[in-house]
This record gives C-alpha cells, structure tokens and sequence, in this order.
C-alpha cells in the first residue's frame, strides 16, 4: 500500500494567497516525511482551495487565467505536485475551465451538476459536456481532460483530484493506493465470505495504522485532519490489478456476472470500518488507471453502462474512461445525467472523469504517453 496523496485544503484571498500556499506546503512536505520514516511511500503532496470563483469574481477573464497561472506557479516554487481549484455549477464559469486547463500542467478543476439538494443541474451538466470537447481540442492527445471532471454530491475536501474542493477551516485528508490489499485478500481463497473477511481484517489494520498517523499530525501541525479515504485505489502494476484479484475468486471475467457483487463486497468492509473517513470512501474502477481494467474494458467485458451499474454498489462514477473524439455532445451529456442522476438517486459521490481524444474512432488504442496511465482500445459508444 502506498501514500497516493496528502491534500492539505486552505482558504485563498486574492490577490494575498502567497503566504496560504507556502503554508499548506510547509505542512505537506512535514507529513510526507512523517509517513516516510514510517516506511510508506508518499507519491504526491496536493493542495486544494475552496472554489475558485470565490477569490476571482472581481477579475476579468484575461486577469482569472492570469491568477490560476500564479497559484500553479506558487504551488511548483513550494513543492507542491498539484493544486485544485474547486468546482461551479455556474455555465459562465464553467465555460473558462477548457481555457485554465489549456494554460496550466498542475492545475486540476471541476463542475458541479447535481446534488441531494439541488437535483440535477441540468444547465452545468451541459456546459460540462461542452468542457470537455472543448479540452479535448486545445490540450495534446485531448490529455487535459485527466484534470477535469464533472461531480455530483461530492462533498468538500476529497483527496483526490480531480473532484478534490475545500471548505472550511484549514485541514488535511488522505488518499491511497491500496489495490494490493484487495490482491492479497483474494489470494487463495475458496468463497466470498472468506475473502470478506481476510479483506476486512487486512484494511482495518492498514488503513487504522495512516489514520493513527494523521490524527497525530493534526496535533502538531496546525491543519485539522479531516479523514482518510478508504477508497480502493489501484496501481498500474499487473500484481495488483484490481480486475486480477477479481478473477482470482473464480467467477469469470472482470465486468462478467458476480463483477457488481464482488464490487459491493468491497464497498461493504469499507462501510463498516471504524475509521476516521473522507471523500469517496468506496472502491474505485479507473478504466486506465489498471492494466487488467484497462485490458478488459478495450475486449469489451464491460462498458459505460456496467460501470453506472457497479458505481451504485460501489463509488467513483465513471473515472478515466476513454472515449472516441467525435462522440457528439448530446452523447456525453447524456452520460453525465445518468451520472448525476444515480448520485442523487441513491445519495452517494460520483465524478465522470471522460476521455474523448481527438483524432481517435471506436476501435483505435489510445496513446496518452502518460505516466499515469495505460493504453486500451476505445469502445464504441452507442
């Protein structure tokens, strides 16, 4: 298991922000060497602020770009390996965003399109789906859109980006790379409920032990510890591809039938562990985040809609799924309202965080070139 993130969360007031910034990595850089000397390996440090338009409304376009541009530069000069911006549901708003991600590398931001309270956002939700061609078109292989996502009840502070926004007091929350320990559950096992309860056992003692960890920094270090997101996080490792430790359990394929029961196995530990908790807190599915996900979504186990599916037993929504670059808009607005239909529908957070790459057809592999990411075949979206 590793440290995917430490995200400190602060408060920006432009044009002061500075010394909040320099702060916040202060903290981070402390934590990241607290994890270290206890033997995990920590891969990023992250910064979030509350939402943007918050500290920029008084600017115009050409000067909002200009302030995003500073606090990725602040946040490069500090140590800083990503800062988030918050989200809008506001369409105007929404509509800069392809402009602040074409302009930056570090710089990861979202758009709000529904939520227990306010329903569906129908107007945000298509603005996201213009967001995304539009990034597409002005970012290479259509990358920039691995820093954009379009959220639904998702609460502040999520250490993970890209739906990560702050609110409150300053504070800090955990995020990890855990799908070994799935991978471990699931070695060797004869039934379901052994494998539950190896699962169990193995992430209350790792996910107690971070916890116990942040708790402590919170002591010291100024910054209130909001929780740990107990999110199965997978890596880009074979060994520890969530879809192989599926398949260790001798139900078929990944995204074949028993895939949605083995999801809510997971997402069931996960619920009742007695730990501080943040964020997502449920198992995540990133198409191109796993080889064997990545494997199996491009043969065809399994597509957009088995993925709404698995998400209402499970969490995420629908994260780096790659998409042709013609898909129309009306096609991927209509995936962002099942999207944030199903997260107001059954209270839980979902995020879409969607690939179309431009130049590509259904069919074609992908070639992001990333280090964060595999390349699969890119589905046909019907």
């Amino acid at each position: 298991m590793k440290i995917r993130t430490i995200t400190a969360g602060i408060n920006l007031s432009c044009p002061v922000f500075t010394s909040a910034i320099r702060r916040a990595a202060r903290f981070d850089i402390r934590a990241q060497e607290t994890f270290v000397r206890r033997g995990y390996q920590v891969q990023s440090i992250r910064v979030s602020t509350q939402p943007w338009p918050e500290y920029t409304s008084r600017f115009s376009r050409a000067r909002i770009l200009d302030v995003i541009g500073t606090i990725e530069e602040l946040g490069k000069a500090y140590g800083v390996s990503f800062i988030n911006i918050g989200t809008t549901a506001v369409p105007e708003q929404i509509g800069l965003l392809p402009g602040m991600i074409a302009r930056t590398v570090n710089i990861s931001a979202s758009a709000t399109i529904g939520g227990v309270k306010t329903g569906i956002v129908y107007k945000a939700a298509r603005a996201a789906a213009d967001a995304m061609i539009e990034i597409s078109r002005r970012t290479e292989r259509g990358y920039g859109n691995f820093r954009f996502a379009a959220i639904a009840n998702c609460p502040p502070d999520i250490p993970f980006y890209p739906a990560g926004y702050h609110r409150g007091t300053d504070c800090f929350s955990i995020g990890l790379e855990c799908g070994d320990l799935v991978a471990r559950a699931f070695a060797r096992v004869r039934t379901l409920p052994e494998a539950k309860e190896n699962l169990a056992g193995i992430c209350r003692k790792e996910f107690g032990q971070v916890a116990s960890i942040g708790s402590r920094l919170a002591r010291t270090g100024g910054f209130r510890f909001q929780g740990v997101d107990l999110s199965i996080a997978p890596s880009l490792s074979r060994d520890q591809s969530l879809a192989r430790a599926y398949e260790r359990l001798g139900l078929g394929k990944f995204g074949a039938a028993g895939t949605l029961a083995v999801s809510s196995l997971i997402t069931d530990v996960l619920r009742a562990l007695k730990i501080k908790k943040c964020g997502y807190s449920g198992l995540m599915l990133p198409v191109l985040e796993d080889r064997g996900l990545a494997r199996r979504f491009g043969q065809g186990f399994y597509g957009v809609t088995s993925l709404l599916a698995f998400s209402s037993v499970c969490g995420t929504g629908l994260d780096c799924v790659p998409l042709p670059g013609n898909i129309r808009r009306e096609k991927l607005y209509a995936i962002l309202l099942d999207v944030a239909a199903l997260a107001v529908k059954l209270d839980k957070p979902l995020s879409a965080r969607l690939l179309p790459v431009p130049g590509k057809k259904a069919g074609d592999r992908t070639d992001f070139r990333s280090p964060y990411l595999v390349d699969c075949r890119i589905p046909d979206i019907k």
